[in-house]
Parts: C-alpha cells; structure tokens; sequence
C-alpha cells in the first residue's frame, strides 16, 4: 500500500506522473510489513505456540515477582526494590512485542501503520533503556552491600531509590524521544518490508530513501550513552567488588558474599549479550544471514523477561520460600 505525493501530478500524464514519481522519489508508504520467519510461513501457527507459552510464563513470573514483593513487608528492602523494578520494565517489553509478533504468527497480520510503528520502537527502545539503568542500580546495590555493609541501610534509603528510579525513567525518555521523531521527517520509499516482527530504529531507518547519517550518528550516541555507560560501570563495580571479596580471610564468607551476585550478573549476561551482537550486526553484519538477526532479535526481547523472574526466584533463597508460601501452603 503506498501513498504518493507529487504536486506535479495535476499537469502530467499517468505515464508522465509515474516516471517524475520514481524520479524524484516523492512519495511515501502507507504501512510497514513486519516479517515473521522467512520461508517457514507454513508453520507459523505451530511456531507461535512456544512465543505463547514464553510470554504467558513472562508476564505470570514477573506478576508474581511484584505482588509478592509488595504484599510482603520482609520483602520492603533495596535490593527487592531493585527487583521489583526490573519486572515491571520486564512486563512492559513484554506487552510492547505481544501484539505484533502474535498477530504475524496466529493470524499473518504483518502490516503496521507509520504512527503504530514508531511508538512501538519508542516503548521497546525506552523500556530496554531503563532496564540497563536498573540492571546498573543493581550492581549499585551489591556493590554497597559488599564492599561497605556497615552503610548499607543508610545509603539505599526508600526516598533515594526513588529519586535513582525516578532518574532512570528520566534518562530513557530523554534520550529516546527523539528517536520517532527523527524517523517521522523521512519519506519511505526504498521498500517498506521490516526485518523483524516488531519495530526498531536501526530497521526502520533503513527504509528511508533520505540521508540517515542523522540518526546513525544519534542511535550510536544513545548507545554508548546508556547500555555502553551501564555496562562499563556495571563491570567496575564487578571489579571492585571481587577486590573486596578476594580480601576475605574465610574461604566460606568469599562464596557466601559472591553467590548474591549469581542472580545479577545472569540478568546482566542474558540482557546485554543479545543485544549488543544484534547492534553489531544491524551496523556492520551486511553479509550475516538474516535468520541470525531476526533470532537475535528474539531472544533480545523475550529471553531476560523469561528468564529474570526465573533465575531470581530459584537463586534467592527468600524469595522462593515466600512464593512456596504464598501459593502452595
């Protein structure tokens, strides 16, 4: 579906009109095409049974993870604050993906106006924003909790991880705002068939028939700004806190202290992993298969919600007992 604009039209032919619209490549898609998995249409409805089962156990794990930690006033400390926070952007990269993704493999619905798609983009690449910053405020946490135990309470008081919530919120709208903004001055006319089942900057951006340096530049900006800022800080707070513990005499203390860490840094493996391959594969993998992408994509977008509630509730310890509590006994 395509919707042409040419001001010229009025004074030439239909022949005439056609040529100067390819020339001067004036005129705009209506819709995008998302895309599903290239040549295994015939099985989409099969394929769409485990993305059903993957969200259904996300969004009931992270629910579950929220209601315990708010129900249970034992459960009112930092670092299940902290926890609670990540299942919330969890829940909100779930519900994002769910529409598009589950309309492509249950019912072949592929198209997305220009307006839906880039407030998708804006909600996924917001809410991946803000879980870095949380996974970031994580580490904070065991770094504090570690390396300066005697401080620990007076440090992550209930009012400042407001503010340090509230800040994370803050930045990803900041920097991603402009984002759809920037896509909406384009006109699309290269093709307007998408690469993954859902919207992204770096795919969208490459339908344009304008010059994109613009936002290449931005989106690389916002990178390095957020998950590239988060994650090196996340990995010398990793430093200092192996420091710490490698200080301890008692053998038992140092696993005792690193074993609280086991459950962040798989939410830190699993999150950046993904999608800093995907990132490097949308700006340099021109010659990478575009299977590999679209699963990367996936598992960017519905491995960590899978599997944060998951790791946490069997790693702490606390935790599981109060969920055996709340709902088997």
């Amino acid at each position: 579906m395509c919707v042409y604009r040419n001001e010229r039209s009025i004074l030439l032919g239909p022949a005439q009109y056609i040529m100067s619209a390819v020339n001067d490549t004036k005129f705009s898609f209506a819709v995008f095409l998302l895309t599903g998995i290239p040549g295994q249409e015939h099985v989409h409805l099969w394929i769409s049974v485990p993305f059903c089962l993957m969200f259904v156990i996300s969004i009931v794990g992270n629910s579950v993870i929220l209601f315990i930690i708010k129900t249970d006033p034992s459960l009112h400390e930092p670092m299940y604050i902290f926890l609670s926070m990540l299942a919330v952007t969890d829940l909100g990269l779930s519900i994002a993906t769910i529409p598009t993704i589950l309309g492509i493999f249950l019912f072949n619905s592929r198209e997305i106006s220009l307006d839906a798609c880039f407030a998708q983009l804006f909600f996924i690449h917001f809410l991946q924003c803000t879980e870095s910053s949380v996974l970031l405020l994580m580490a904070f946490d065991r770094f504090i909790a570690i390396c300066d135990p005697l401080r620990y309470a007076s440090i992550l008081t209930p009012p400042r991880i407001a503010k340090m919530g509230f800040v994370c919120v803050l930045r990803g709208v900041a920097v991603v705002v402009p984002l759809p903004f920037l896509l909406k001055r384009f006109r699309y006319c290269r093709a307007n068939v998408l690469s993954h089942s859902y919207c992204l900057h770096q795919d969208v951006m490459k339908m344009a028939c304008s010059d994109i340096t613009v936002n290449s530049i931005y989106r690389l900006f916002v990178k390095v700004l957020t998950m590239g800022l988060d994650s090196l800080l996340i990995f010398l707070s990793y430093v200092m806190i192996l420091k710490t513990v490698l200080s301890i005499a008692s053998h038992t203390e140092c696993l005792r202290a690193l074993n609280t860490c086991v459950s962040h840094l798989c939410a830190v493996v699993v999150f950046y992993t993904p999608d800093i391959s995907l990132s490097v594969l949308h700006r340099f993998g021109k010659g990478s298969s575009p299977l590999t992408q679209i699963l990367l994509g996936y598992i960017t977008l519905l491995v960590p919600p899978l599997m944060n509630p998951i790791v946490y509730s069997v790693k702490s310890k606390h935790l599981r007992a109060k969920i055996i509590r709340a709902f088997f006994m």
